[in-house]
């Protein structure tokens, strides 16, 4: 744990566009803290590396057996921070290991046993950043807990992402309850003639057409928004 770990948040860093060199990291075991500068990168922080960490961990799992899976609670606050003579100092430290040992992320981790993450955000950063518009994340993506640990009490926003707004279980149920559909006949393979016929982005001003035909229809069906910083996407007309 102590070996992969540090390996795995860098890797979801490097993904994210995050530079960890400038974070102030206190080890601890099989845990770390990390203070970050204020430097604009909150919401990347909250939406990128979390998505990414998600994806990291599962590549890491789906290569160990079940007993040596490693699943992690995170944790995400924002405040003042000092420079102690043994680690970090200051409400914002104290507030972060409060939540981080509060029983909602333990109990999101055993409830969800095929999650490998549960993030928990506290209410300031929840509402300045996710409720605030910032990131690709919706509210509708996070329950309301109440945390209390010893003299801490205080509300924060919970969400095991790999199971995005749904439980496993409510999934499954949506699942059952949709109509099928049978699945669209793919269209014809490109013969040899439409490889001799002219272009239509010729002067004719048809419209654009290339000699490459696929045979079958690749169809993502998205039901809320997505990110897609650095994709690539091809559109073309169905009688294309």
């Amino acid at each position: 744990m102590q070996h992969d770990l540090p390996r795995i948040l860098d890797g979801a860093a490097r993904r994210a566009g995050l530079d960890r060199s400038e974070w102030q990291i206190q080890p601890k075991g099989d845990e770390q803290l990390a203070v970050l500068p204020m430097n604009g990168d909150e919401p990347r922080l909250v939406d990128d590396y979390f998505r990414h960490l998600v994806s990291e961990l599962r590549h890491y799992n789906g290569q160990r057996t079940e007993a040596a899976r490693m699943r992690l609670r995170a944790v995400v606050h924002h405040g003042l921070v000092e420079l102690a003579d043994n680690g970090f100092a200051g409400t914002a430290v104290v507030v972060t290991a409060r939540l981080l040992n509060s029983a909602p992320l333990y109990e999101a981790l055993k409830t969800h046993d095929t999650a490998d993450l549960a993030l928990m955000l506290s209410d300031e950063v929840f509402r300045s950043l996710v409720a605030g518009g910032h990131t690709t994340l919706q509210p509708s993506d996070f329950s309301r807990v109440t945390v209390e640990v010893k003299e801490y009490k205080s509300t924060a926003w919970l969400t095991v992402p790999a199971l995005g707004t749904r439980s496993a279980a409510d999934g499954r149920r949506a699942s059952a309850d949709r109509p099928h559909r049978a699945p669209a006949d793919p269209p014809e393979p490109a013969t040899a003639a439409d490889a001799d016929q002219e272009p239509a982005n010729s002067d004719s001003g048809a419209g654009m057409r290339n000699e490459y035909r696929a045979d079958r229809i690749s169809v993502t069906n998205m039901t809320g928004p997505v990110d897609a910083r650095k994709a690539v996407f091809g559109f073309g007309a169905p009688d294309a």
